[in-house]
């Protein structure tokens, strides 16, 4: 027991930021995409689809790169370059294309995801600002 706390007394619950719609889905959008960004780098390394003269197995190399940058910028979103590096995330896994045409679809299906988080969230993150600074009134019948 340190000498900051007093005997039978509890410890102090740690209490969370408030997170915003938008940093949440993003986060979420990000977090599932960074699994699949790893999954394509092991399918670039069985493919070997990278050109002559690249080793195979740079494309898992660059999946893992991928994926803990999806990660590490889950820890970002709140700001809002974290949200701009999270759009160029989506990007490069459309430039992963040019390597396996079939990255496009995963590229299509997380940017649309993507972009419904960050901008249906910050209009929800806006619309919630409102209401608390302008509560409405209601009146109670009774």
């Amino acid at each position: 027991m340190t000498g900051s706390e007093s005997a039978g007394a509890e410890p102090r619950a740690r209490v969370r930021r408030a997170r915003g719609a938008e940093e949440s889905l993003a986060t979420i959008v990000l977090g599932f995409e960074s699994i699949v960004a790893f999954l394509g780098g092991l399918v670039v390394y069985g493919l070997k689809a990278f050109p002559d003269g690249i080793e195979p197995w740079w494309g898992i190399v660059a999946g893992v790169v991928v994926a803990v940058l999806m990660i590490a910028t889950t820890r970002v979103t709140r700001y809002r370059w974290g949200i701009i590096v999270g759009w160029a995330l989506q990007v490069v896994v459309l430039l992963g294309a040019f390597l396996v045409p079939a990255f496009a679809i995963v590229a299509v299906i997380f940017g649309v995801m993507y972009g419904y988080a960050t901008i249906k969230g910050a209009a929800l993150d806006r619309r919630n600002a409102r209401l608390a600074a302008d509560p409405p009134n209601r009146t109670e019948e009774v």
